[in-house]
């Protein structure tokens, strides 16, 4: 399990932002290091951002860093896997790659962004240059399904690219009382990116006809005020109420008490909080936008609109709010396939195999392997999504 053949412990090296942050890179991290994978693969993690205002943020990528460099010149891990969004993120994480180039300590990066494609077509030349390059020198490059795969390899043709699902704890199943009022959650930064807007206003749409006591959760940072005065604007403040964002333990209890995730985005990755929401059994509400529709077909474990088409959400939410038998159907789907596709250990395991892989002699062996395993990585998707953003 080293580069030297000698059989002990690995030393692994994972960098991502604190584990403690808000969003679902530390929610992907924490996952994978509950399914065992730091235990048995020896990680060590290095934190080089945080929440927290300009000079915190500095602080840490500083204080990061400098481990960083300290941890791949002492310790010497066998790899480093890291983990980056677009823009800042991935400058950071970068100068991280950079660095264990220079040592030769190989490296998995780990690509979380579903606008990275975004953040490359809109970096000058030069930077364009970098990003390409940094994609291609690592050993492999992990992007979250497959229109994230074909997206990268158009930027860097060159990288080794392989399309893994985010991983999903298992979760306690929701069983809401029978009779129930319908409860609608939205989880994620409240603002127009994410739909929250278009999702009240179709809400206003839609719960005049639905059961009493029909209500929607909105939790997240961002705009909490004006997601109240337009709830109060539109005359639906009674069946609106709007959190911070939540704690995990938060989360979870929302989620149990909710028979809907609504996530109207205009751009996703592969949302974390669709996978949290499959598995414990809810039907979604989403848009067909990113690797969504790689996690949720329209009509078997959720519902899919355009985006920002504020008539075609509120269509949808009127047949989730006014069918419990279609809510539970399509929950129920939801949960087979997360349990099926996307469970935390099945994705740790794929890991692993890329982690031995890597780590493998030289030679034609692990030459044929890498290209039979880059084959095998396209086959996660072979009907190819609308690129919708």
């Amino acid at each position: 399990m080293s580069r030297s053949g000698r059989t002990r412990r690995p030393r692994t090296l994972w960098v991502s932002t604190s584990t403690s942050t808000q969003g679902g890179i530390a929610t992907c991290v924490r996952t994978l290091a509950a399914a065992g994978l730091w235990d048995r693969w020896g990680v060590r993690h290095v934190a080089t951002h945080r929440d927290g205002g300009t000079v915190a943020k500095a602080r840490t990528f500083a204080a990061g860093f400098g481990r960083v460099l300290a941890e791949l010149v002492v310790r010497r891990p066998d790899l480093l896997h890291v983990h980056a969004s677009a823009a800042g993120s991935f400058v950071r994480k970068a100068l991280v790659a950079w660095a264990a180039y220079a040592l030769r300590v190989p490296v998995v990066l780990h690509v979380h962004s579903g606008r990275f494609h975004l953040f490359h077509d809109r970096a000058p030349r030069p930077v364009r240059a970098v990003i390409r390059a940094t994609l291609e020198r690592a050993d492999v490059v992990i992007a979250l399904g497959g229109l994230m795969r074909r997206r990268l390899a158009r930027i860097a043709p060159g990288a080794r690219l392989v399309a893994l699902p985010n991983p999903v704890a298992a979760a306690p199943v929701t069983l809401r009382a029978a009779g129930s009022a319908p409860h609608v959650v939205f989880l994620g930064r409240i603002w127009d990116k994410k739909g929250a807007f278009d999702l009240l206003e179709a809400w206003a749409k839609a719960v005049s006809d639905a059961p009493a006591g029909t209500r929607v959760t909105l939790a997240g940072d961002g705009e909490h005020d004006r997601a109240r005065e337009t709830a109060r604007d539109l005359g639906v403040a009674g069946s609106v109420t709007v959190h911070d964002w939540l704690s995990a333990d938060g989360v979870a209890a929302l989620l149990a008490d909710a028979d809907v995730l609504a996530l109207p985005s205009e751009n996703e990755g592969q949302p974390m909080v669709v996978l949290e929401a499959m598995s414990r059994g809810l039907a979604v509400l989403a848009t067909h936008v990113g690797g969504i529709p790689e996690l949720v077909t329209h009509d078997v474990e959720g519902l899919l609109v355009p985006p920002h088409d504020v008539p075609a959400l509120a269509d949808a939410l009127g047949v989730l709010l006014a069918d419990a038998g279609r809510r539970r159907a399509l929950g129920d789907a939801a949960l087979a396939r997360a349990r099926a596709e996307f469970a935390a250990e099945a994705v740790a395991a794929r890991i692993e195999e890329l982690y031995h892989d890597v780590l493998a002699p030289a030679g034609p062996d692990r030459a044929s392997r890498r290209g039979a395993r880059s084959v095998a990585s396209g086959a996660m998707s072979e009907t190819p999504t609308p690129d919708r953003s």
